[in-house]
């Protein structure tokens, strides 16, 4: 996998409006081509905000962003959007919203993509009487017909139900896998993202707590349990004792004593793990971490 997605590096963002506040802070990571990332996180955490300013949207307050090795601004023909309240005109219908997809992407629209994602919409229905899930789908249907090189999705599985998640989750993969298309989508459905993505962004408190390939990510980290006792010299993220018997999620440094029980954390054990111990430290993998200051 070669080629960088996104980039960046000192990246971050304020609140406007009374009190301020920051969205994000000294935000530095690279995400390479054709990654499937999943974003996570807290409410508040950036999220959003990070993705909007990878689309363009946004401007950042500091530090620098590359898309597709360029300003975001200069991208947008080769990024699709997808936001979390997934604005459509509300006065066009189904057909007339993907004939707008088409004349406003003449260079690179996918027809048929688009027709088969929204296929199970009636065609005359008007967007204000699609439901939230309709809605969904049909927002998608436009993000996969523009056919994209990078794929920003906010929550875009929200309002579906399980069949419908897991048919257009299925057709996000494909696309990935046959045009190599980098996505980047957040979601607070954690089990909904294992065994989908191959990357994960940790974004908490404004910073990217985690980032890289999820197996290594995983791979770095051990659930150790056993009688209560030293854990050092390896790196605790969560220590949790009941009775006699202590659980702990660590990075091991070192071998681990073979009088503790080890066993490999899963993606949702790992995330939750760091999520309630904020005070834990960063971990980025190779291929996440920038090397170079990203060029303004």
């Amino acid at each position: 996998m070669t080629g960088t997605a996104l980039e960046t590096e000192g990246l971050g963002m304020r609140y406007r409006g009374r009190g301020g506040g920051r969205a994000l802070r000294n935000c530095t990571f690279r995400l390479p081509v054709g990654a499937v990332c999943a974003l996570v996180g807290p409410n508040g955490a950036g999220k959003s905000t990070l993705l909007a300013l990878a689309a363009g949207f946004l401007r950042p307050a500091e530090g620098t962003l590359r898309v597709l090795g360029s300003a975001p601004g200069e991208t947008r023909t080769r990024v699709a959007y997808v936001a979390q309240d997934k604005p459509l005109y509300p006065q066009l219908t189904v057909s007339e919203t993907l004939w707008a997809g088409a004349e406003l992407n003449p260079d690179g629209w996918d027809q048929d993509t688009a027709a088969r994602i929204a296929a199970p919409l009636p065609s005359r229905l008007r967007v204000h009487d699609l439901s939230g899930g309709q809605r969904t789908r049909l927002a998608l249907a436009l993000a996969l017909g523009k056919r994209a090189e990078l794929l920003l999705l906010d929550e875009p599985m929200a309002g579906l139900d399980p069949l419908a998640r897991h048919q257009l989750m299925g057709a996000l993969m494909a696309e990935a896998a046959e045009h190599r298309t980098t996505i980047v989508m957040s979601s607070h459905i954690l089990s909904e993202l294992e065994g989908v993505c191959d990357h994960l962004l940790l974004v908490d408190g404004g910073r990217v707590r985690l980032g890289g390939e999820t197996d290594d990510l995983i791979a770095a980290h051990a659930v150790l349990t056993g009688p209560v006792r030293d854990l050092a010299p390896h790196t605790v993220v969560e220590a949790r004792t009941t009775g006699r018997a202590l659980t702990a999620l660590v990075r091991p440094d070192g071998p681990v004593d073979p009088a503790w029980d080890r066993s490999e954390p899963s993606l949702e054990e790992l995330l939750l793990a760091h999520l309630r111990s904020p005070e834990a430290p960063a971990l980025l993998t190779p291929s996440a971490t920038v090397h170079e200051a990203v060029a303004a």
